[in-house]
């Protein structure tokens, strides 16, 4: 017989409280956004002469915009690519991070041979060298993985291995001193207690993802949401520059409210700060 699932354990009311809280707290940050954006497109309506006027309605809305480059048979295109570019990358960065950050951590000559490149690479903007990767891999999506691959690994890395070095060295000499071993030592006691840290570096290897796909696109890339926005700018389409930096905010917000959900699954043992 199959087991019957577990049922929910209602929320308190101080849950459901503080739930409505925020979701008004939500609902006043967009109408304060909604008012900001208003009052700065109002400039052609006073005849006041601004340099970039917010389209928010009419004829030149964002949602206007938007629809201008679905007609053109873009905004799929560059919304697909530029996901691509991303998973990609970031996946790269992901796999590739995890391994070297604990390696940093456990041995000493592997940290001192690459902690300092890492602080050296990191420190540069990634629009500073994009032109060097698209004149070694050529035009592409491939000098774009590459880009936001390399930023997503110097990031998550370093946030991995910091991590891994802030575990309380108490524990492992306990598990020593019990006859742990290496293995368990790494299974039962440094990568449960790393996981709120790989979780940390996730959320910003995502948002260097997001970040760096402005500069992983400007140079070589065929489409993308980076590519276009650098487009739109050099023929002054404001509104649908602004629909795609919008759209890119909205797939940050996603991510990370993805990441949130599980962050609360699989670190729900961890003690957090209580809101005042």
């Amino acid at each position: 017989m199959s087991k019957t699932k577990q049922a929910k354990r209602p929320l308190t009311r101080s849950e459901r409280h503080t739930r409505m809280v925020n979701r008004l707290w939500l609902l006043l940050s967009l109408v304060v956004a909604l008012l900001v954006l208003y009052l700065l497109s109002i400039g052609e309506k006073t005849g006041r002469s601004f340099p970039f006027i917010f389209p928010i309605g009419g004829r030149d809305s964002v949602l206007g915009g938007l629809q201008t480059m679905v007609e053109r048979k873009a905004l799929w295109d560059d919304f697909s690519s530029s996901m691509i570019c991303v998973a990609m990358g970031f996946g790269l960065g992901f796999v590739t991070s995890l391994p070297v950050a604990f390696l940093m951590a456990w041995y000493t000559p592997v940290r001192k041979i690459i902690e300092p490149w890492i602080n050296f690479i990191r420190n540069i903007p990634a629009l500073a060298y994009a032109p060097l990767i698209v004149l070694l891999l050529g035009v592409g999506r491939t000098p774009a993985v590459v880009l936001i691959w390399i930023c997503t690994f110097m990031t998550m890395c370093i946030t991995i291995f910091h991590g891994i070095r802030n575990i309380d060295n108490t524990l492992v000499k306990a598990a020593r001193v019990l006859g742990a071993n290496d293995v368990d030592i790494f299974f039962r006691i440094t990568l449960p207690a790393t996981v709120p840290f790989i979780l940390t570096a996730v959320r910003l290897g995502l948002s260097a993802a997001l970040t760096t796909l402005l500069a992983a696109e400007s140079a070589g890339a065929q489409a993308g949401l980076g590519m276009r926005i650098m487009t739109l700018k050099g023929t002054f389409e404001t509104d649908a520059m602004l629909g795609y930096i919008i759209i890119i905010g909205i797939i940050g917000t996603l991510l990370n409210t993805f990441v949130d959900i599980i962050e609360g699954r699989l670190t729900s043992w961890q003690e957090k700060r209580e809101e005042a």
